[in-house]
């Protein structure tokens, strides 16, 4: 790992593979896996699993980000996520992650036994989410997205897309330095396929090294199933996964600090082969 990343009660480092971030969607509407985990049962199922398959975090979100999807009332999100959270505190050995944009869910998750706070907006949705993170110590994944979930997919552009990423997390970054967020806390996550193209989306992948090199923090990429893979192979997202296998085992290749991923188990056996083979 570029650098360690500062949880709340531990630090994570990236040895010889990437660190694998599952994805547990409690919400009807997620774009892959909406309505599978959304109750308790399949949900604490779903992240024990999962750890089982070598996850490293569990990052659970209670509002669709999807393109075009609208969202939905603070009460909704914490009614979906709070349970699901305090329940798995006391069950998993790996660190629960919230994805959220809302500062008063992170705050709630946090004070559930959630270690990190994983916000697409890059802490700029909710003025009060920076203040939750720095009182709580959490772990932060700073993303850069263009516009809303609403309205990101609607003709996205950029001049430089990888400059003008890494301009915006770097200023993240320092906003957070100056609100007296300790570096070591934060990773980054250039926002794949939120508000960026086919073209745009490959070629911040291929500028990973880049962006660890101008960010001094971890990089964490969020690839899996997305729709930029139909772009390149023409399935659909029930016919993504071995699309999603392959740009992770490049991405490690690269040096990808965090892969957060759907099928933990097929990637970490794809990486541990890959790992094993190569000089």
């Amino acid at each position: 790992m570029t650098n360690n990343w500062t949880l709340r009660t531990r630090d994570l480092t990236r040895q010889r593979l990437p660190l694998l971030m599952g994805i547990l969607n409690v919400t009807p509407d997620s774009f892959s896996d909406g309505g599978q985990f959304n109750a308790m049962d399949q949900a604490v199922a779903r992240a024990l699993q999962m750890e089982a398959d070598g996850a490293d975090i569990i990052d659970i979100g209670g509002e669709s980000t999807r393109p075009g999807s609208e969202g939905v009332t603070l009460d909704e999100e914490l009614r979906r996520t709070i349970p699901v959270i305090r329940e798995l505190a006391q069950k998993l050995r790996i660190p629960i992650s919230i994805d959220t944009t809302k500062s008063e869910v992170a705050r709630q998750a946090l004070d559930a036994g959630a270690e990190i706070v994983n916000d697409i907006s890059g802490l700029t949705f909710d003025d009060a989410m920076m203040d939750v993170c720095r009182e709580a110590d959490a772990g932060i994944c700073l993303m850069h997205i263009q516009g809303t979930p609403q309205t990101m997919q609607q003709n996205p552009h950029y001049e430089d897309v990888v400059s003008e990423v890494s301009e915006f997390l770097q200023q993240q970054v320092d906003r957070c330095l100056m609100a007296g967020i300790l570096a070591e806390r934060m990773c980054v996550d250039p926002g794949i396929g939120f508000g960026k193209t086919a073209d745009h989306n490959l070629q911040l992948l291929k500028a990973i090294p880049r962006l660890q090199a101008e960010l001094q923090r971890p990089v964490l990429i969020g690839h899996s199933r997305k729709r930029f893979l139909s772009k390149i192979l023409g399935r659909s997202v029930e016919e993504r996964e071995s699309g999603t296998v392959g740009v992770s085992i490049a991405l490690a290749q690269l040096g990808v600090d965090i892969l957060r991923i759907h099928d933990v188990r097929s990637v970490r056996d794809a990486l541990v082969a890959w790992d094993t083979i190569r000089v």
